[in-house]
């Protein structure tokens, strides 16, 4: 039986951290940003972990 390919969107959208942690990014902030305060949009920039709930998810779609 051949491999399985892991999916490509998440590929592109995840990072695994060094303590095996999921980095992703904050969502609402690629457009309509003129009627989001700056406040708002400066925290978006960061980055932040997955939650636990949906690790497991995330992890099977990485392999």
């Amino acid at each position: 039986m051949p491999k399985m390919k892991s999916k490509s969107a998440a590929k592109k959208r995840f990072d695994l951290t060094s303590t095996g942690k999921l980095k992703r990014k904050h969502a609402y902030k690629s457009h309509i940003l003129t009627k989001k305060s700056t406040k708002r949009k400066r925290n978006l920039t960061y980055s932040t972990l997955v939650d636990k709930a949906d690790v497991k998810n995330v992890k099977e779609m990485l392999q």
